[in-house]
């Protein structure tokens, strides 16, 4: 497939990028950073013009594509104020799912995220470990934004039964580097309860987008990316017992596995995670 990636140089970007041309895809990179390349292209996300014109094709770059996935975005709250946070990221997403239609792209992968689920779990999860299933609570304005973002995606595949979109709700996002960091988290469990313990490194992210890509079905579905363990040496059963001691369990956990629930992603989607920061820890 040819591929349109909004967000290429971000961190998740590059692996997704690796991910697809590993794969065979042709990928064009969409960015608000100058990089050229052949297959390069700097644009304003949030102009639409730009966007629908750049989807349409672009000269010496491409003339139509197969798939868009949507990256781009204010990555984190804090960065900037609220309100420019979640208008400039829907104006995004708004402009990229509504560019694609009109260029009559039917598979579109975007970035939607753990902060659904109640990060930064000041309030207990419902369950562990915790999946699609489970009510989202944003508790703040950049998950209010990716909320908003699947909501609309919800209807806009009412209006074409051939138009598939997935919300992947990415945990927090590793390159390999970030590994060196983790030892120094594993006397206080409290560190990483903010977001039930979990990561995902960036090359399974790619992973997950390939895989969603590939095998998806019409319409739209959310589901939970993480790894396949959590960043903790401690088990998940530890874990829960000292942070989240009320959280009654949906099923059993063992060793160290991962408390952000990704069955359903390796049920429907073939997702099959295989990178985990222990592989790194003694580099």
């Amino acid at each position: 497939m040819q591929i349109i990636v909004t967000g290429s140089s971000g961190k998740l970007g590059v692996g997704v990028v690796a991910a697809l041309r590993e794969a065979g895809h042709r990928v064009i990179e969409f960015d608000a950073t100058v990089r050229r390349g052949p297959d390069s292209v700097q644009i304003d996300m949030t102009d639409y013009g730009q966007v629908a014109d750049a989807f349409a094709g672009v000269e010496e770059r491409h003339d139509g594509v197969d798939a868009v996935v949507h990256l781009a975005a204010i990555p984190a709250p804090g960065i900037v104020p609220d309100t420019v946070l979640i208008t400039q990221n829907l104006t995004m997403t708004i402009n990229v799912f509504q560019a694609a239609r009109r260029a009559g792209v039917k598979r579109i992968v975007h970035a939607s995220s753990e902060t659904l689920l109640g990060i930064p779990m000041a309030t207990d999860p419902p369950y562990a470990p915790l999946d699609e299933a489970a009510e989202t609570r944003p508790e703040f304005m950049y998950a209010v934004g990716k909320h908003l973002e699947e909501e609309l995606a919800k209807k806009l595949v009412r209006w074409d039964p051939e138009l598939r979109i997935t919300g992947l709700r990415f945990s927090n996002v590793m390159a390999e580097e970030d590994y060196a960091e983790f030892p120094s988290w594993q006397n206080d469990t409290a560190i990483r309860r903010w977001n039930l313990f979990g990561y995902i490194d960036r090359r399974d992210g790619g992973q997950a987008v390939l895989r969603a890509l590939e095998n998806a079905a019409p319409g739209y579905d959310t589901f939970i990316i993480a790894a396949a363990d959590t960043a903790m040496e401690a088990d998940s059963a530890e874990l829960l017992a000292a942070e989240f001691p009320d959280v009654p369990l949906k099923r059993e956990v063992t060793g160290r596995e991962t408390l952000l629930d990704i069955t359903r992603a390796r049920e429907v989607l073939g997702y099959a995670p295989r990178h985990s920061w222990r592989d790194h820890a003694s580099e």
